[in-house]
């Protein structure tokens, strides 16, 4: 579904984010060449969906909350839901999304989930505040999913990309396994703090990082115009790709998948956290372009 995108500019940057879902469309430079997935239906029509109340995927697809069992699809149902437009200028906007019945009905508590962007010369910030109007502590994980090009567009080829992490990353990786965290690892895929980019890192799903010592990476090609990411407030990471498609998502994450025979209670999943009641949880990602 596609609502009328909400387009913001900046000096160095342009962007749409469609209020379904509070997604990040399209990311251009000043000259108009898109930093964002072609979407092509082949491989992943996502953009850069938003991930709440879960990240990844729950054993069995259910939530169980107080001995009761809610049903809940792969990185919850933010992404598939209308927010509501609360403020639109000329370098920002912003999104909010309210419980209603039928969140209810898979997640029985009551928040508000507020989604902004901003565009500041050629940095555009996304910020995210989950809001508990209720009575309880509210457990939930967030993540961010943005998909870029993958070339970027500035002349160089897919391999000659890489990211470079800010921080030394020695440990293992954690492996998928139909979606849920299995008990085998690999060893760091990195030189150092550099991951060179090859479809053939992805041919097992993403690589994660639980935890990422890193705030953030440089994505792009050397030599050329890249971006730098910057997610002072996610302890996980996950990239991702499908072999063959022209994107790269680059993803920071407060949550994770469950692991393979998790039958706990939400409130005991890996990566979630409580908000008090009246209280607010806060966290933003900043996506620059360096020429």
């Amino acid at each position: 579904m596609s609502e009328e995108l909400i387009e913001i500019a900046g000096e160095g940057l342009r962007a749409a984010i469609n209020p379904f879902g509070a997604e990040l469309t399209w990311l251009r430079d000043s000259e108009g060449r898109d930093l964002m997935t072609d979407a092509d239906p082949a491989f992943w029509t996502g953009h850069a969906p938003i991930l709440f109340p879960i990240v990844g995927r729950l054993n069995g697809d259910v939530l169980r909350i107080q001995g009761v069992e809610y049903p809940m699809k792969q990185h919850g149902f933010a992404r598939r839901m209308a927010f509501a437009v609360t403020g639109h200028e000329a370098g920002r906007a912003t999104f909010r999304l309210t419980d209603t019945p039928d969140t209810r009905a898979a997640y029985p508590f009551p928040f508000v989930l507020e989604i902004g962007f901003a565009i500041e010369d050629a940095a555009l910030t996304m910020r995210a505040a989950i809001i508990n109007p209720g009575p309880t502590p509210l457990p939930a994980s967030f993540g961010w999913h943005p998909a870029f090009a993958w070339p970027l567009p500035y002349g160089h080829q897919k391999e000659a990309h890489r990211v470079i992490f800010a921080a030394d990353e020695p440990e293992p990786l954690a492996l998928l396994a139909e979606g849920l965290v299995g008990p085998e690892t690999v060893p760091s895929p990195l030189e150092g703090q550099i991951l060179s980019l090859d479809d053939s890192l992805f041919e097992r799903d993403a690589l994660i990082w639980n935890p990422v010592r890193s705030q953030g990476v440089r994505y792009g090609a050397p030599h050329a115009p890249a971006l730098d990411i910057a997610f002072r407030d996610t302890p996980q990471l996950g990239i991702w790709t499908k072999p063959g498609a022209r994107f790269l998502c680059i993803e920071p994450w407060h949550g994770i998948a469950d692991p393979q025979g998790f039958t706990g209670a939400f409130r005991d999943k890996p990566g979630v956290f409580e908000i008090a009641p009246g209280g607010d949880w806060h966290c933003s990602v900043s996506v620059t372009l360096r020429a």
